[in-house]
């Protein structure tokens, strides 16, 4: 079968379809579906620094569209004019506007916010206002340098009020205390651990002794007769009661001595005389001698 195409035609083919993979392949890099029903709309801005072609489009913080093309109008002044795509089912009402959000890692976003208030839809094709909103850098410039301006000279003070503190004597001979506490609690804990190794296990030994005896001795308190050796004594208490009621009492001879003053006395006078009676026997024998048997 003869060969249809030429040489010409085959190159001519592929550089068409290379072409047409080419700019679909572009398109879906940059996020734009061209096989997607899509709504456009035209936005006019002020100024669209940091937003490019296939910047999102947000409502509510969802991702509804891309933008497609950026145009400057050369016939006015401070007029660029932003073209949208949007999903097919996402309808914008009537005045509805667009702000330009910055932020630092994707930079500019467009954010649409609805009119919810009226049911009036803008056709496709139409032109929704434009607002630029704070951004996180003009934010940071307009008012949170001016207050850090503001509070370098406070910052200077403290910094001079702490570095006076630091190289205050005081406070050096206070590290230096804690220097040497630090190194005195170092030769502490080493002297503790010298006792722990050394000394403790002997004390411990010694209390295993002591607790051994300890429990001998139990045992052999176990073994004893305690009850009779609890009777014998309370026995032996009745006996010392009786005996010390006894000699309290006058009933018997050694009561009587001990509580009888009359008898107390009396032997005592007859003691004194019998001294007496020796004492002049021994200077006087003669005097007695006429009672002698002799």
């Amino acid at each position: 079968m003869k060969n249809v195409l030429t040489k010409e035609a085959k190159i001519g083919l592929a550089t068409i379809v290379s072409l047409a993979l080419l700019y679909f392949g572009v398109n879906y890099l940059k996020g734009i579906n061209l096989f997607q029903p899509v709504n456009h709309y035209y936005v006019t801005f002020d100024n669209v620094k940091d937003v490019t072609i296939s910047s999102p489009v947000y409502v509510e913080g969802f991702k509804v569209g891309l933008v497609r093309d950026i145009k400057y109008d050369y016939t006015t002044t401070d007029k660029v004019t932003v073209e949208i795509s949007l999903e097919e089912e996402m309808k914008i009402n009537k005045g509805s506007y667009i702000t330009i959000v910055r932020s630092l890692l994707s930079g500019g976003e467009l954010h649409i916010h609805l009119n919810k208030y009226v049911k009036d839809y803008l056709q496709t094709g139409g032109t929704i206002e434009g607002r630029m909103s704070d951004d996180i850098m003009g934010t940071v410039q307009d008012k949170l340098l001016p207050q850090v301006i503001e509070l370098m000279p406070k910052i200077d003070s403290i910094l001079l009020g702490l570095q006076t503190i630091v190289n205050h004597p005081a406070l050096i001979q206070s590290l230096n205390q804690i220097e040497r506490t630090t190194g005195n609690l170092e030769a502490s804990t080493q002297q503790l651990n010298r006792l722990l190794n050394k000394d403790v296990p002997v004390i411990v030994s010694d209390l295993k002794i002591i607790t051994s005896n300890f429990a001998e001795v139990s045992t052999e308190l176990k073994g004893l007769d305690l009850q009779t050796t609890y009777n014998s004594m309370n026995a032996m208490m009745n006996n010392l009661k009786l005996t010390t009621d006894r000699l309290n009492s006058t009933d018997n001879s050694m009561g009587l001595l001990l509580n009888d003053k009359a008898l107390y006395e009396n032997l005592n006078s007859t003691a004194d005389n019998a001294a007496k009676l020796m004492i002049d026997l021994k200077q006087n024998p003669k005097r007695y001698v006429r009672f002698s048997v002799f």
